[in-house]
């Protein structure tokens, strides 16, 4: 990574000195087939001319390129010595004129990390696949640029890849024709994009089954749009694409759009490909969008999962607008595109899909990311100071992304849903195909509301850190509420109280019509400004006393929820017997927030969910607190505890397994929990038995992903060797199988196992990203502590070598996977802070993750004495 960084410094005065006019990029990919002969990575060619014009004449700036080889450079007809103009990341150019063209000829390197132009060799038919990933700077992988993303321009590829591939782009194919050299190759001429940032370009080639659809809509002049819509996948994969539900939110979420931002899709067709080895969940490239491909589901999966890829779906559609015709100035305002797609992607699910609940997803698992995130030593405000790439790479995160949408969620209650949209329909016609600040969109909103913007921008999106919201009240002798407050809450790190609009509400245990018995059902509420540390609630004095007072009712804020000692104990109770799905969802929530934070023992959470979690309706909810659950047991539970705790969940799991519905979401989620916590004799039994057929469960389709899932759990318990994954492999030798084969062989509960996965991610860089990451998680187990204490302190040992050696994407995946949380212990602890204080000048990124991962560990150290504590 030395030399690759660019800094924020350099990008601005880059951009006052040049602006470009056009790109054209000629990539020959005929290479991608075939055996490899040569010394060094496997290489394509890259021909580039870039026009721009030149503030200054006489001035020098530089070019990027991440490449192994330059043929030639020639700058305004001038050929330059490129051994001495290009260092392996830049390509110094001096001597500019007002009007410059630079024409680049390298040899560019194929990849196996996901960064650049990453190749695919399909282990289940030999074919290969090709696809590109840049965000947020390596588009310089795979040609030269100027790689940062104001300054944009207009691309017109040219892509020969051999006849017969599929080969797409941002922009649409304008002719194919022969490459000319009888070898059997075509090359594909695009049509120029408009005015797009280097890191969403896009190109794809290979053998992909393609399926096509069409999206219509009149226009309100009268006009007709049309946008060809295109659904990818591999061969091996297309018996499983269920193309037509994706076509089905596509459409939909046009439409959406198109209702809500008054401004036709500027791009053309809309590709949308799911793609192997993907790092990310999906990238918002125009016109050609690109997915992780287990988002095409080979098994029964759950209707979250579903909703899910929807979310996502729309999340990529909402970044055409927001992100790709506006695009930010620099990585500071990342948050103007990322917060924008995650709440617009929550907002059209609801409004415009099947997924009429998606707001419980959102409350319930996007905020739990943003809720961690925030709380790290490394959060930061919303709108960043990222000084470099390395920077950049890390803000893709619960802040930018979950917590920037639950800010703009209380925006839209603050300014209202008319002004929000009206606001976003200016800030697009005011600066489409250009760049912009966060001053840009307070601008509009401000115009469009009337309401005080910066001030409200100072406090949501330029401070860091969450509220804690507590009710206190106060009742008559007759029990009726005399006072309700709401205490607000700040981190002695991050002490900015903030103005939060909420919803309180009051819950009691009765009957009403319609309700089941006992039930926990609201018959109060009031919305009330929260400002300063204590704010009342007038209009709920007099009110009779509740069972449950619910702060942040409905969802409209972004705090932490906390209880008083009634409302708590009603939810130790009575937790399952809440009937509104959102409430319930807000309860888990502020339970798991109050484990976190050591305030409520795990064994107390534990046995919330092994009362009520059956009973939980909503599927994702229920994954959500399994998920949880399984944090609790091996991270916060105190060390003497876990066994019997884990017994206890497994007993649960298998009971709640056998009342499912057969054939439910339900079932299958408490199916996979059950093998996530099995470790009894006769529980691992149960999942041979599964597996085997010599065990069945009414309903339960033991389909090839829930066998690797239960393969995976006996393989970690020393009942799965290596013939037996072999022999699972045999019967699913694919892509995805190679996967989980990987992750099944390094969880096996043997030293030479451990030393084995170890050196295949950390002493070699043979595995592909996607290995890499299956190695890591089969590596790391919960149950397996002993045999992984030895490497606690060689990881300190090797991090920062592997942050020099390795590209950042592999840099983050081995840093964060291998970090020593499962000791769990203080030895960990004192091994992670003597790294820190050892080494004060190891790269900002590096420190930033070591220092996130011993924070969850000291907070889990903290959860474990809160756990001993109350078993004492």
């Amino acid at each position: 990574m030395p030399g690759e960084n660019l800094t924020r410094d350099e990008a601005r005065a880059r951009a006052k000195l040049l602006a470009v006019e056009r790109y054209e990029v000629a990539l020959d990919l005929r290479s991608a087939v075939g055996e490899h002969t040569g010394f060094g990575p496997r290489t394509f060619r890259s021909t580039t001319t870039i026009r721009f014009r030149c503030a200054e004449p006489g001035a020098a700036t530089f070019a990027d390129l991440l490449a192994p080889s330059v043929t030639s450079v020639r700058l305004n007809g001038r050929e330059l010595d490129a051994a001495a103009v290009f260092d392996g990341s830049r390509i110094v150019l001096e001597g500019l004129a007002a009007e410059n063209e630079l024409v680049v000829d390298a040899q560019c390197a194929y990849s196996r990390t996901g960064e650049g132009l990453h190749r695919f060799v399909d282990p289940e038919d030999g074919e290969v696949y090709l696809y590109t990933q840049y965000e947020p700077a390596d588009a310089r992988r795979v040609f030269a640029n100027f790689e940062q993303p104001d300054l944009k321009g207009p691309f017109t590829f040219s892509v020969t890849a051999p006849e017969g591939w599929t080969v797409l782009s941002n922009g649409t194919v304008d002719r194919v024709e022969p490459s000319g050299a009888g070898d059997g190759a075509a090359t594909s001429h695009f049509v120029p994009t408009r005015p797009i940032s280097t890191y969403i370009t896009a190109v794809l080639a290979g053998p992909y089954h393609h399926e096509s659809d069409l999206y219509r809509r009149t226009l309100p002049d009268g006009s007709e749009l049309e946008i060809p819509l295109g659904a990818l996948c591999r061969k091996g994969l297309a018996k499983h694409f269920d193309a037509g539900d994706i076509f089905t939110v596509t459409k939909q979420g046009l439409d959406f759009f198109h209702d809500h931002f008054d401004y036709p899709y500027p791009f053309g067709k809309y590709d949308q490909a799911f793609v192997p080895e993907y790092n990310l969940g999906a990238m918002e490239n125009p016109g050609c969008v690109t997915f992780r491909e287990e988002f095409i589901f080979r098994g029964k999966v759950t209707q979250a999962s579903y909703e899910n890829r929807a979310n996502v779906i729309l999340h990529e559609m909402a970044h055409m607008w927001f992100g790709d015709l506006v695009t930010m100035e620099w990585w500071d305002d990342l948050w103007l595109k990322e917060s924008f797609a995650d709440f617009m992607g929550a907002f059209a699910l609801v409004g415009a899909t099947r997924f009429t609940d998606g707001w419980i997803t959102f409350a319930n698992r996007r905020k739990a990311w943003a809720y961690r995130a925030d709380q790290l030593p490394s959060t930061h405000p919303v709108t960043a100071d990222i000084r470099d790439l390395e920077d950049a790479k890390l803000n893709f995160d619960g802040i930018t992304y979950a917590k920037g949408a639950s800010v703009l969620k209380q925006l839209v209650a603050y300014v209202g849903q008319d002004a929000f949209l009206e606001g976003a329909r200016r800030y697009f016609k005011r600066h489409a195909y250009g760049n912009t600040r966060l001053s840009d969109l307070l601008s509009v909103l401000g115009e469009t509301s009337g309401r005080d913007m910066a001030t409200w921008s100072r406090a949501w999106l330029e401070t860091a850190g969450v509220n804690a919201l507590t009710p206190q009240a106060t009742y008559d002798a007759e029990g009726h509420i005399t006072e309700l407050a709401v205490e607000q809450e700040a981190a002695e790190s991050h002490p900015t109280l903030r103005p939060h609009r909420v919803a309180v509400g009051l819950y009691r245990k009765e009957a009403p019509a319609g309700e089941r018995p006992g039930a926990l059902v609201r018959y109060a509420r009031a919305e009330v400004d929260v400002d300063g540390p204590r704010t009342v609630v007038p209009e709920l004095t007099g009110v009779s006393r509740p069972d449950l007072i619910l702060v942040n009712d409905d969802d409209l804020t972004y705090c932490k929820i906390r209880f008083d000692e009634k409302s708590l104990d009603t939810l130790r109770q009575h937790l399952g017997e809440l009937t509104d799905p959102l409430a319930r969802a807000l309860s888990w929530s502020a339970l798991w927030n109050l484990t976190r934070d050591a305030l409520l023992p795990a064994r107390d959470y534990l046995e919330l969910v092994r009362r009520f979690a059956g009973a939980e309706s909503d599927i994702g909810v229920l994954q959500m607190v399994q998920a949880w659950a399984l944090s609790a047991l091996h991270h916060y539970s105190a060390p003497d505890a876990r066994e019997a705790a884990g017994a206890q969940l497994a007993e649960v799991a298998l009971s709640e397994l056998r009342l499912a519905e057969p054939g439910s979401g339900h079932q299958l989620a408490w199916a996979r929990f059950f093998a996530q916590v099995a470790v009894a004799e006769s529980e691992l039994r149960m999942l041979s038995g599964l597996l085997d057929g010599t065990a069945r469960i009414d309903g339960l389709d033991v389909d090839q992903e829930l066998r690797w899932t239960f393969l995976a759990a006996l393989a970690a318990s020393g009942q799965a060797d290596e013939a037996l994954i072999g022999a699972e492999l045999a019967r699913d030798d694919t892509a995805s199988g190679k996967r989980h084969q990987v992750r099944c062989l390094a969880a096996r509960p043997s030293a030479a196992v451990k030393a084995e996965a170890w050196d295949a991610v950390v002493e070699s860089d043979r595995l592909s990203n996607a290995l890499v990451e299956a190695t890591i998680s089969g590596f790391d187990q919960p149950g397996q502590r002993d045999l992984l204490a030895p490497y606690a302190p060689r990881y300190f040992e090797v991090i920062e070598r592997i942050w020099q050696e390795r590209s950042i994407e592999i840099g983050m995946a081995i840093v964060r996977g291998l970090f020593p949380a499962a000791q769990g212990d203080a030895r960990a602890l004192e091994a992670a802070d003597a790294w820190l204080d050892g080494h004060p000048d190891a790269a900002p990124a590096l420190r930033r993750l070591v220092l996130e991962a011993r924070d969850d560990l000291a907070r889990a150290l903290r959860g474990q004495q809160c756990d001993e504590r109350a078993a004492a």
